[in-house]
Protein backbone atom coordinates (compact mmCIF):
# COMPACT_ATOMS: atom_id res chain seq x y z
CA UNK A 1 0.00 0.00 0.00
CA UNK A 2 1.31 3.50 -0.14
CA UNK A 3 2.63 5.53 2.45
CA UNK A 4 1.85 9.21 1.11
CA UNK A 5 -0.28 10.51 -1.98
CA UNK A 6 -0.42 13.67 -3.00
CA UNK A 7 -4.28 15.47 -4.32
CA UNK A 8 -3.93 17.54 -7.55
CA UNK A 9 -7.15 18.89 -6.65
CA UNK A 10 -9.19 21.44 -4.68
CA UNK A 11 -11.62 22.19 -2.14
CA UNK A 12 -14.51 19.00 -1.30
CA UNK A 13 -13.06 16.18 -2.96
CA UNK A 14 -9.60 16.68 -2.03
CA UNK A 15 -10.76 16.75 1.69
CA UNK A 16 -12.67 13.72 0.89
CA UNK A 17 -9.48 12.09 -0.46
CA UNK A 18 -7.82 13.01 3.18
CA UNK A 19 -10.57 11.43 4.92
CA UNK A 20 -10.63 8.17 3.06
CA UNK A 21 -6.15 7.96 3.12
CA UNK A 22 -6.17 9.29 6.95
CA UNK A 23 -8.38 6.12 7.80
CA UNK A 24 -6.07 3.99 5.84
CA UNK A 25 -2.86 5.01 7.43
CA UNK A 26 -1.71 7.07 4.11
CA UNK A 27 -0.29 10.62 4.54
CA UNK A 28 -1.52 12.74 1.76
CA UNK A 29 -0.29 15.82 0.52
CA UNK A 30 -2.12 18.77 -0.73
CA UNK A 31 -1.38 21.13 -3.26
CA UNK A 32 -2.93 24.45 -3.65
CA UNK A 33 -3.03 28.45 -5.00
CA UNK A 34 -2.29 31.25 -3.28
CA UNK A 35 -6.62 32.16 -3.14
CA UNK A 36 -6.73 28.45 -1.46
CA UNK A 37 -4.55 28.57 1.71
CA UNK A 38 -7.02 28.78 3.73
CA UNK A 39 -9.23 26.04 2.62
CA UNK A 40 -9.49 23.19 4.67
CA UNK A 41 -8.31 20.56 2.59
CA UNK A 42 -4.79 22.31 2.98
CA UNK A 43 -5.46 22.23 7.03
CA UNK A 44 -6.43 18.75 7.18
CA UNK A 45 -3.54 17.20 4.84
CA UNK A 46 -0.32 16.29 6.70
CA UNK A 47 1.60 18.17 4.28
CA UNK A 48 0.46 21.39 2.09
CA UNK A 49 2.70 23.17 -1.28
CA UNK A 50 1.75 25.97 -2.60
CA UNK A 51 2.02 25.29 -6.48
CA UNK A 52 1.08 29.16 -8.33
CA UNK A 53 -1.48 32.17 -8.29
CA UNK A 54 -5.10 31.87 -8.24
CA UNK A 55 -5.55 30.86 -12.17
CA UNK A 56 -6.04 26.98 -12.93
CA UNK A 57 -3.60 27.17 -16.07
CA UNK A 58 -0.75 28.29 -13.35
CA UNK A 59 -1.34 26.38 -10.48
CA UNK A 60 -4.17 23.10 -10.42
CA UNK A 61 -3.58 22.70 -14.26
CA UNK A 62 0.51 23.27 -13.83
CA UNK A 63 1.69 19.06 -14.56
CA UNK A 64 5.54 20.34 -13.65
CA UNK A 65 4.71 22.03 -10.47
CA UNK A 66 2.51 19.13 -9.60
CA UNK A 67 5.37 16.57 -10.29
CA UNK A 68 7.89 18.70 -8.40
CA UNK A 69 5.43 19.13 -5.49
CA UNK A 70 5.27 15.13 -5.35
CA UNK A 71 9.19 14.80 -5.78
CA UNK A 72 9.94 17.22 -2.73
CA UNK A 73 7.22 15.40 -0.94
CA UNK A 74 8.27 11.91 -1.70
CA UNK A 75 4.59 11.25 -2.99
CA UNK A 76 4.53 7.75 -4.35
CA UNK A 77 1.15 8.30 -5.99
CA UNK A 78 -1.26 11.13 -6.92
CA UNK A 79 -5.07 11.09 -6.72
CA UNK A 80 -6.16 13.73 -9.32
CA UNK A 81 -10.19 13.91 -7.78
CA UNK A 82 -12.56 15.19 -10.88
CA UNK A 83 -12.02 18.00 -12.77
CA UNK A 84 -8.63 19.62 -13.27
CA UNK A 85 -6.70 17.15 -14.67
CA UNK A 86 -8.52 13.65 -13.85
CA UNK A 87 -9.11 12.61 -17.22
CA UNK A 88 -5.81 13.53 -19.06
CA UNK A 89 -4.32 11.21 -20.74
CA UNK A 90 -0.60 13.13 -21.06
CA UNK A 91 -0.93 13.41 -16.98
CA UNK A 92 -1.08 9.82 -17.15
CA UNK A 93 1.67 9.02 -19.08
CA UNK A 94 3.92 11.61 -17.56
CA UNK A 95 3.15 10.46 -13.88
CA UNK A 96 4.05 7.11 -15.15
CA UNK A 97 7.28 8.10 -16.64
CA UNK A 98 8.38 9.63 -13.28
CA UNK A 99 7.85 6.82 -11.33
CA UNK A 100 4.28 7.95 -9.83
CA UNK A 101 1.34 5.58 -9.40
CA UNK A 102 -1.83 7.97 -11.64
CA UNK A 103 -4.37 6.77 -9.53
CA UNK A 104 -6.58 6.25 -12.84
CA UNK A 105 -6.80 4.42 -15.61
CA UNK A 106 -4.30 3.98 -17.94
CA UNK A 107 -3.55 7.10 -20.40
CA UNK A 108 -4.61 4.38 -23.32
CA UNK A 109 -7.81 4.16 -21.39
CA UNK A 110 -8.32 7.57 -20.63
CA UNK A 111 -7.91 8.90 -24.66
CA UNK A 112 -10.16 6.01 -25.64
CA UNK A 113 -12.95 6.61 -23.46
CA UNK A 114 -12.52 10.56 -23.53
CA UNK A 115 -12.54 10.37 -27.51
CA UNK A 116 -16.10 10.68 -27.46
CA UNK A 117 -16.00 8.92 -31.64
CA UNK A 118 -13.52 6.47 -30.69
CA UNK A 119 -15.53 5.72 -27.56
CA UNK A 120 -18.62 4.78 -29.99
CA UNK A 121 -17.47 2.84 -31.99
CA UNK A 122 -16.00 0.70 -29.24
CA UNK A 123 -19.69 0.42 -28.47
CA UNK A 124 -20.75 -0.60 -31.81
CA UNK A 125 -18.39 -3.78 -31.16
CA UNK A 126 -19.50 -4.58 -27.69
CA UNK A 127 -22.44 -4.73 -28.46
CA UNK A 128 -23.83 -1.72 -26.49
CA UNK A 129 -26.61 0.19 -27.43
CA UNK A 130 -25.89 3.49 -28.94
CA UNK A 131 -27.21 7.01 -30.19
CA UNK A 132 -28.27 6.82 -34.04
CA UNK A 133 -25.31 9.36 -35.43
CA UNK A 134 -22.33 9.27 -37.49
CA UNK A 135 -19.48 6.96 -37.00
CA UNK A 136 -16.24 8.88 -36.19
CA UNK A 137 -15.80 12.98 -36.60
CA UNK A 138 -17.74 14.48 -39.50
CA UNK A 139 -14.81 15.76 -42.10
CA UNK A 140 -17.04 19.23 -42.72
CA UNK A 141 -20.42 21.05 -42.23
CA UNK A 142 -21.64 19.40 -45.73
CA UNK A 143 -21.08 15.78 -44.56
CA UNK A 144 -23.01 16.31 -41.05
CA UNK A 145 -26.40 18.09 -42.61
CA UNK A 146 -26.45 15.18 -45.02
CA UNK A 147 -26.55 12.72 -42.10
CA UNK A 148 -29.09 14.78 -40.27
CA UNK A 149 -31.19 14.97 -43.23
CA UNK A 150 -31.43 11.60 -43.42
CA UNK A 151 -31.69 10.65 -39.88
CA UNK A 152 -34.09 13.71 -39.58
CA UNK A 153 -34.34 16.44 -36.83
CA UNK A 154 -34.26 17.44 -34.30
CA UNK A 155 -30.42 16.09 -34.01
CA UNK A 156 -27.09 17.36 -31.89
CA UNK A 157 -23.82 18.54 -32.12
CA UNK A 158 -21.66 17.28 -29.87
CA UNK A 159 -17.33 17.80 -29.17
CA UNK A 160 -15.43 14.70 -29.78
CA UNK A 161 -13.43 16.25 -26.57
CA UNK A 162 -16.01 18.32 -24.87
CA UNK A 163 -17.86 17.98 -21.90
CA UNK A 164 -20.08 20.08 -19.56
CA UNK A 165 -22.21 21.68 -22.54
CA UNK A 166 -19.54 23.16 -24.12
CA UNK A 167 -19.10 22.71 -28.21
CA UNK A 168 -22.80 21.54 -27.97
CA UNK A 169 -25.69 22.42 -30.41
CA UNK A 170 -28.79 20.96 -30.80
CA UNK A 171 -30.50 21.72 -34.14
CA UNK A 172 -34.08 21.60 -34.54
CA UNK A 173 -34.20 22.36 -38.60
CA UNK A 174 -32.07 21.74 -41.90
CA UNK A 175 -31.81 25.32 -42.42
CA UNK A 176 -30.22 25.78 -39.28
CA UNK A 177 -27.42 22.83 -39.43
CA UNK A 178 -24.56 24.67 -41.11
CA UNK A 179 -24.62 28.11 -38.58
CA UNK A 180 -25.28 25.77 -35.48
CA UNK A 181 -22.46 23.37 -36.75
CA UNK A 182 -20.08 26.46 -37.00
CA UNK A 183 -21.17 27.65 -33.39
CA UNK A 184 -20.21 24.33 -32.26
CA UNK A 185 -16.56 23.56 -34.20
CA UNK A 186 -15.60 27.03 -32.82
CA UNK A 187 -16.89 27.10 -29.40
CA UNK A 188 -15.17 22.66 -29.16
CA UNK A 189 -12.02 24.44 -30.30
CA UNK A 190 -11.80 27.27 -28.10
CA UNK A 191 -12.68 25.50 -25.22
CA UNK A 192 -10.71 21.91 -25.56
CA UNK A 193 -8.09 23.10 -28.32
CA UNK A 194 -10.12 20.03 -30.45
CA UNK A 195 -12.68 21.32 -32.98
CA UNK A 196 -13.48 18.05 -33.99
CA UNK A 197 -17.74 17.23 -34.10
CA UNK A 198 -19.66 14.11 -34.61
CA UNK A 199 -23.73 14.27 -34.92
CA UNK A 200 -26.64 12.06 -33.33
CA UNK A 201 -30.23 11.95 -32.91
CA UNK A 202 -31.73 13.79 -30.23
CA UNK A 203 -33.31 11.95 -28.05
CA UNK A 204 -36.75 13.51 -26.49
CA UNK A 205 -37.64 13.81 -23.15
CA UNK A 206 -34.65 11.73 -21.70
CA UNK A 207 -33.25 10.60 -18.38
CA UNK A 208 -29.72 10.54 -17.87
CA UNK A 209 -28.71 7.68 -16.30
CA UNK A 210 -25.53 6.58 -15.32
CA UNK A 211 -23.75 3.19 -13.87
CA UNK A 212 -20.82 3.15 -11.50
CA UNK A 213 -18.19 0.65 -12.80
CA UNK A 214 -15.23 -0.66 -10.37
CA UNK A 215 -12.27 -2.42 -12.17
CA UNK A 216 -9.06 -4.44 -11.01
CA UNK A 217 -6.13 -5.04 -12.18
CA UNK A 218 -6.75 -9.02 -12.52
CA UNK A 219 -9.40 -8.30 -14.73
CA UNK A 220 -12.55 -7.97 -12.54
CA UNK A 221 -15.41 -5.53 -13.65
CA UNK A 222 -18.21 -5.10 -11.53
CA UNK A 223 -21.21 -2.04 -11.65
CA UNK A 224 -22.79 -0.98 -8.12
CA UNK A 225 -25.86 0.33 -9.64
CA UNK A 226 -27.35 3.53 -10.56
CA UNK A 227 -27.96 6.98 -10.25
CA UNK A 228 -30.32 9.12 -11.63
CA UNK A 229 -28.84 12.95 -12.54
CA UNK A 230 -31.15 13.75 -14.94
CA UNK A 231 -32.12 17.20 -13.39
CA UNK A 232 -30.10 19.54 -14.89
CA UNK A 233 -29.13 23.06 -15.49
CA UNK A 234 -27.56 24.39 -18.81
CA UNK A 235 -26.42 20.82 -19.37
CA UNK A 236 -24.92 21.16 -15.49
CA UNK A 237 -25.81 19.00 -12.67
CA UNK A 238 -27.75 20.15 -9.98
CA UNK A 239 -29.12 17.00 -7.95
CA UNK A 240 -28.67 13.17 -8.12
CA UNK A 241 -30.08 10.65 -6.89
CA UNK A 242 -29.84 6.17 -6.77
CA UNK A 243 -31.72 4.37 -7.39
CA UNK A 244 -33.59 6.01 -10.33
CA UNK A 245 -37.28 6.68 -9.85
CA UNK A 246 -37.41 4.65 -13.16
CA UNK A 247 -35.54 1.38 -13.42
CA UNK A 248 -37.00 -1.40 -12.37
CA UNK A 249 -34.78 -4.46 -11.54
CA UNK A 250 -34.88 -5.91 -14.98
CA UNK A 251 -33.86 -2.58 -16.40
CA UNK A 252 -30.88 -1.96 -13.78
CA UNK A 253 -29.24 -5.69 -14.63
CA UNK A 254 -29.58 -4.90 -18.55
CA UNK A 255 -27.54 -1.45 -18.08
CA UNK A 256 -26.10 -2.25 -15.81
CA UNK A 257 -24.58 -5.63 -18.22
CA UNK A 258 -24.03 -3.09 -21.27
CA UNK A 259 -21.98 -1.06 -18.54
CA UNK A 260 -19.60 -3.73 -17.43
CA UNK A 261 -19.01 -4.55 -21.60
CA UNK A 262 -18.47 -0.94 -21.92
CA UNK A 263 -15.56 -1.56 -19.44
CA UNK A 264 -14.31 -4.81 -20.59
CA UNK A 265 -13.64 -2.87 -23.95
CA UNK A 266 -11.22 -1.22 -22.73
CA UNK A 267 -10.05 -3.99 -20.07
CA UNK A 268 -10.70 -0.71 -17.70
CA UNK A 269 -8.91 -0.26 -14.12
CA UNK A 270 -9.89 2.08 -11.56
CA UNK A 271 -13.68 4.14 -10.81
CA UNK A 272 -15.16 5.07 -13.70
CA UNK A 273 -19.23 6.03 -14.63
CA UNK A 274 -20.80 4.74 -18.24
CA UNK A 275 -23.33 7.19 -18.93
CA UNK A 276 -26.98 6.70 -21.15
CA UNK A 277 -29.60 7.89 -21.78
CA UNK A 278 -32.88 6.90 -21.21
CA UNK A 279 -36.06 7.08 -23.77
CA UNK A 280 -39.52 7.61 -22.61
CA UNK A 281 -40.38 4.11 -23.74
CA UNK A 282 -37.34 2.82 -21.79
CA UNK A 283 -34.58 2.18 -24.50
CA UNK A 284 -31.06 3.13 -23.32
CA UNK A 285 -27.97 4.38 -24.96
CA UNK A 286 -24.97 5.03 -24.43
CA UNK A 287 -23.86 8.46 -23.96
CA UNK A 288 -20.23 8.86 -22.67
CA UNK A 289 -17.88 7.43 -20.01
CA UNK A 290 -16.17 9.33 -17.07
CA UNK A 291 -12.76 7.69 -16.45
CA UNK A 292 -12.65 9.76 -13.00
CA UNK A 293 -14.52 9.24 -9.42
CA UNK A 294 -18.04 11.37 -10.26
CA UNK A 295 -19.25 14.74 -8.20
CA UNK A 296 -22.12 12.91 -7.16
CA UNK A 297 -20.32 9.48 -6.08
CA UNK A 298 -21.46 10.11 -2.47
CA UNK A 299 -25.12 8.66 -3.54
CA UNK A 300 -23.78 5.22 -4.39
CA UNK A 301 -21.59 5.31 -1.32
CA UNK A 302 -24.76 5.70 0.51
CA UNK A 303 -27.11 3.09 -1.26
CA UNK A 304 -24.49 -0.16 -1.60
CA UNK A 305 -21.80 0.76 1.32
CA UNK A 306 -18.79 0.94 -0.67
CA UNK A 307 -15.94 3.37 0.08
CA UNK A 308 -15.19 4.15 -3.82
CA UNK A 309 -12.12 6.34 -2.85
CA UNK A 310 -11.19 2.97 -0.91
CA UNK A 311 -11.37 1.38 -3.50
CA UNK A 312 -9.77 3.72 -6.17
CA UNK A 313 -6.72 4.01 -3.62
CA UNK A 314 -6.65 -0.36 -3.51
CA UNK A 315 -6.85 -0.30 -7.08
CA UNK A 316 -4.11 1.47 -8.10
CA UNK A 317 -1.99 -0.38 -5.40
CA UNK A 318 -3.00 -3.56 -7.23
CA UNK A 319 -5.21 -5.51 -4.35
CA UNK A 320 -8.33 -7.09 -6.19
CA UNK A 321 -11.65 -6.12 -5.82
CA UNK A 322 -13.44 -7.94 -3.10
CA UNK A 323 -16.51 -10.02 -4.61
CA UNK A 324 -19.24 -9.88 -3.16
CA UNK A 325 -23.67 -9.69 -4.59
CA UNK A 326 -24.90 -6.07 -5.82
CA UNK A 327 -27.64 -4.79 -2.92
CA UNK A 328 -29.24 -1.28 -3.20
CA UNK A 329 -30.49 -0.41 0.14
CA UNK A 330 -32.68 2.28 0.39
CA UNK A 331 -32.61 5.79 -1.71
CA UNK A 332 -30.22 8.59 -1.42
CA UNK A 333 -29.98 12.00 -3.10
CA UNK A 334 -27.67 14.61 -3.38
CA UNK A 335 -28.15 18.37 -3.69
CA UNK A 336 -25.57 20.25 -5.14
CA UNK A 337 -24.91 23.22 -3.05
CA UNK A 338 -23.50 26.23 -5.19
CA UNK A 339 -22.26 29.66 -4.66
CA UNK A 340 -25.04 31.05 -6.92
CA UNK A 341 -27.98 33.48 -7.05
CA UNK A 342 -30.93 31.13 -8.13
CA UNK A 343 -33.04 34.38 -8.24
CA UNK A 344 -30.76 35.97 -10.56
CA UNK A 345 -30.16 33.56 -13.56
CA UNK A 346 -27.55 31.59 -11.09
CA UNK A 347 -25.29 34.83 -10.79
CA UNK A 348 -21.94 33.63 -9.15
CA UNK A 349 -22.23 34.77 -5.83
CA UNK A 350 -17.69 34.69 -4.75
CA UNK A 351 -17.31 36.85 -1.49
CA UNK A 352 -17.07 35.43 2.69
CA UNK A 353 -19.63 33.45 4.41
CA UNK A 354 -20.34 35.24 7.51
CA UNK A 355 -22.21 32.22 8.66
CA UNK A 356 -21.97 28.66 8.22
CA UNK A 357 -24.51 25.93 10.04
CA UNK A 358 -24.43 22.45 8.74
CA UNK A 359 -27.35 20.19 9.41
CA UNK A 360 -27.06 16.55 11.14
CA UNK A 361 -29.23 14.18 12.62
CA UNK A 362 -29.71 10.49 11.13
CA UNK A 363 -28.22 9.62 7.71
CA UNK A 364 -27.31 13.32 6.68
CA UNK A 365 -24.17 13.89 5.12
CA UNK A 366 -22.17 16.88 4.22
CA UNK A 367 -18.82 17.12 2.34
CA UNK A 368 -17.41 20.50 1.97
CA UNK A 369 -14.51 22.58 2.49
CA UNK A 370 -16.17 25.49 3.52
CA UNK A 371 -16.57 27.43 7.14
CA UNK A 372 -17.80 30.00 9.12
CA UNK A 373 -15.44 33.07 7.42
CA UNK A 374 -14.38 31.39 4.59
CA UNK A 375 -13.88 33.57 1.41
CA UNK A 376 -15.52 31.45 -1.77
CA UNK A 377 -12.95 32.69 -4.52
CA UNK A 378 -14.24 33.57 -7.86
CA UNK A 379 -11.96 31.35 -10.06
CA UNK A 380 -13.04 28.46 -9.68
CA UNK A 381 -16.49 26.40 -9.76
CA UNK A 382 -18.97 27.75 -7.71
CA UNK A 383 -20.03 24.21 -5.98
CA UNK A 384 -19.39 25.01 -2.30
CA UNK A 385 -21.21 21.78 -0.94
CA UNK A 386 -23.03 18.52 -1.06
CA UNK A 387 -25.62 17.69 0.87
CA UNK A 388 -26.38 13.85 0.84
CA UNK A 389 -29.24 11.75 2.67
CA UNK A 390 -30.28 8.82 2.81
CA UNK A 391 -33.50 6.54 3.96
CA UNK A 392 -35.45 3.60 3.29
CA UNK A 393 -37.69 4.54 0.58
CA UNK A 394 -37.47 7.71 -1.68
CA UNK A 395 -40.40 9.38 -0.30
CA UNK A 396 -38.70 9.34 3.14
CA UNK A 397 -35.54 10.40 1.69
CA UNK A 398 -37.00 13.97 0.01
CA UNK A 399 -38.77 14.71 3.60
CA UNK A 400 -35.27 14.26 5.29
CA UNK A 401 -33.60 16.00 2.58
CA UNK A 402 -36.25 19.01 2.84
CA UNK A 403 -35.60 19.00 7.05
CA UNK A 404 -31.61 19.16 6.23
CA UNK A 405 -31.89 22.06 3.75
CA UNK A 406 -33.93 23.62 6.43
CA UNK A 407 -31.47 23.36 9.15
CA UNK A 408 -28.72 24.27 6.43
CA UNK A 409 -27.85 28.08 6.75
CA UNK A 410 -24.88 30.13 4.82
CA UNK A 411 -25.08 33.82 5.64
CA UNK A 412 -22.60 36.36 3.45
CA UNK A 413 -23.19 35.10 0.10
CA UNK A 414 -25.55 33.66 -2.25
CA UNK A 415 -26.46 30.07 -2.59
CA UNK A 416 -28.60 27.36 -4.34
CA UNK A 417 -30.14 25.92 -0.90
CA UNK A 418 -33.24 28.00 -1.63
CA UNK A 419 -33.68 26.22 -5.05
CA UNK A 420 -33.32 23.07 -3.36
CA UNK A 421 -36.38 23.64 -0.99
CA UNK A 422 -38.99 23.95 -3.50
CA UNK A 423 -37.30 21.33 -5.76
CA UNK A 424 -38.41 19.02 -2.94
CA UNK A 425 -41.81 20.45 -2.95
CA UNK A 426 -42.30 20.20 -6.72
CA UNK A 427 -45.23 17.82 -7.74
CA UNK A 428 -43.11 16.61 -10.85
CA UNK A 429 -39.71 16.06 -8.50
CA UNK A 430 -41.61 14.20 -6.43
CA UNK A 431 -43.68 11.91 -8.60
CA UNK A 432 -39.96 11.40 -10.47
CA UNK A 433 -41.71 12.40 -13.54
CA UNK A 434 -38.70 14.56 -14.74
CA UNK A 435 -36.30 14.50 -17.82
CA UNK A 436 -33.01 16.38 -18.48
CA UNK A 437 -35.23 19.62 -19.70
CA UNK A 438 -37.41 19.69 -16.54
CA UNK A 439 -35.37 22.47 -14.76
CA UNK A 440 -35.17 25.11 -18.22
CA UNK A 441 -39.16 24.23 -19.18
CA UNK A 442 -41.22 23.38 -16.47
CA UNK A 443 -39.78 23.71 -13.02
CA UNK A 444 -40.51 27.58 -11.89
CA UNK A 445 -38.53 29.09 -8.92
CA UNK A 446 -40.10 31.40 -7.04
CA UNK A 447 -37.27 33.67 -5.08
CA UNK A 448 -40.45 34.89 -3.15
CA UNK A 449 -41.53 31.74 -1.80
CA UNK A 450 -38.70 30.93 0.63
Amino acid sequence: MFKKILIANRGEIALRIIRTCREMGIKTVAVYSTVDADSLHVKFADEAVCIGPAPSRESYLKIPRLLAAAEITNAEAIHPGYGFLAENAEFSRICAEHNIKFIGPSPDMISTMGDKAKAKENMIKFGVPVIPGNEGVLKNSAEGKKLADDMGYPVIIKAVAGGGGRGMRIVKESSDFIRQYEAATSEAAAAFGNGAVYVEKFILEPRHVEIQILGDSHGYITHLGERDCSLQMRHQKVLEEAPSPVLDPELREKMGQAAIRAAESVQYEGAGTIEFLVDKDRNFYFMEMNTRIQVEHPVTEEVTDYDLIRCQIEIAAGLPLRRKPLKIRGHSIECRINAEDPAHGFRPSAGKINVFHTPGGHSVRVDTHAYSGYVVPANYDSMIAKLIVSAPTREEAIARMSRALDEFIIEGIKTTIPYHKQLMRDPGFIKGEFNTHYLEKQFKFDPELN
